[in-house]
């Protein structure tokens, strides 16, 4: 397939998206910009590990491997890490892999300022997920090691959802599902609504430190979230993938897609079957061709019995995978609905969602909600 340097348009991405889907190519890529991190969060290890003083690669190296791996079809591209916004370009990223992709962000919002905002909007994210665990902000400010962390997150949650160019764009609220905020998810569910935003879960996954001490162990969960699920119409994660949140805390979810359905790039171009394997990498998005790439990726699937995680990019992209699951995310994968319904907001939310749709003469400044950070060094 030839592909040439001008954008696909947003409905032939999607035609291209569904036509990887039946092809049974991945149609997911988890993309580590940098594994450098300004937070220092206690259920994480990814900001002390060694590859954060890797050279990484430019904006040239990202729009060549996007246009390579446009030759499978249009894929969603998680770009994360470590912290992508450490990555000054990141807007011109976004922008050289949303020629032929759907970019996502998944960031802890610290360097969001209304220019950062803007730059990323203007660039073309489709999303934008801002990770809040707590809805107290001491709570969540100790897990993630940063005073100040909670009021900065929500902070660009407003931003983002304020410079939102197009209507398919949206803002997300991700928690990490932990030992101790199973009871913070209404709340957290009801402020992102407030603000015309979506909100997903994800369970805290022990690879990534080796450790089970901050899984949830306080009884079945499952039930509770899709309950919340039913009440709240911006809670954005798949029924599939919620139905089996216990099933991985109680010895994991078996039958794995990794290097079938999705696929893990580290900040140097290693690809991996998923991002807990870039250990072992199968190819180089830089070195090697698609085809190679791909057969290694099959390979290294076969006889994968692993059942460790159950995180985001693996449940709900296996979810599109069940015919019932599929329907439910359809109208997200297919129509352009950027804003979540509102619901029940109390009045001075209402000024925060005057200000999250641009009417700063009703913002006028009456809610501060976190100091503006210093950019990246």
């Amino acid at each position: 397939m030839n592909i040439d340097h001008r954008p696909i348009r947003a409905t032939d991405k999607k035609w291209r998206l569904f036509r990887a889907w039946a092809a049974r190519h991945p149609i997911w890529c988890a993309w580590q910009v940098t594994y450098r991190c300004n937070f220092r969060c206690r259920f994480c290890q990814y900001w002390h590990d060694p590859m954060g003083r890797s050279a990484e690669p430019t904006v040239a190296d990202y729009a060549s491997g996007a246009k390579k791996l446009a030759s499978l079809g249009t894929l969603l591209v998680s770009l994360a890490g470590g912290e992508p916004l450490l990555r000054a370009d990141l807007p011109q990223i976004v922008e050289a892999i949303g020629r032929f992709h759907f970019p996502f962000v998944t960031t802890n919002g610290w360097f969001v300022t209304p220019v950062v905002a803007r730059d990323l909007m203007r660039a073309g994210v489709w999303g934008v997920s801002v990770s809040i665990d707590y809805a107290r902000s001491d709570r969540h400010d100790a897990r993630r090691g940063i005073e100040g962390a909670w009021e900065q997150a929500w902070r660009a949650v407003e931003l983002l959802s304020a410079a939102r160019v197009h209507k398919w764009q949206r803002v997300n609220v991700i928690a990490v599902l932990m030992d101790d905020n199973a009871d913070d998810l209404e709340g957290l569910l009801e402020m992102t609504a407030a603000r015309g935003a979506y909100f997903m879960v994800q369970p805290y996954g022990r690879l990534k430190t080796g450790s089970r001490a901050y899984e949830h162990n306080d009884g079945p969960v499952a039930p509770r979230l899709l309950e919340l699920r039913r009440r709240w119409p911006n809670f954005l994660s798949n029924p599939y993938y919620l139905s089996r949140f216990d099933d991985h805390l109680d010895g994991g979810v078996s039958g794995c897609r990794a290097g079938r359905s999705f696929f893990n790039i580290d900040s140097t171009g290693d690809i991996a079957i998923c991002v807990e394997r870039r250990s072992v990498p199968v190819a180089n998005l830089y070195r090697h061709n698609v085809g190679t790439i791909l057969r290694r990726l099959r390979s290294a699937s076969a006889g994968n019995v692993c059942a460790e995680c159950w995180y985001n990019c693996r449940g709900e992209v296996e979810s599109l995978y069940r015919p019932g699951s599929l329907l439910e995310s359809l109208p997200t994968l297919l129509f352009d609905r950027g804003m979540a319904r509102r619901r029940n907001a109390k009045p001075e939310e209402k000024v925060r969602h005057a200000f999250a749709s641009g009417d700063s003469a009703l913002y006028n400044g009456r809610i501060k909600v976190g100091p503006v950070p210093t950019g990246p060094e």
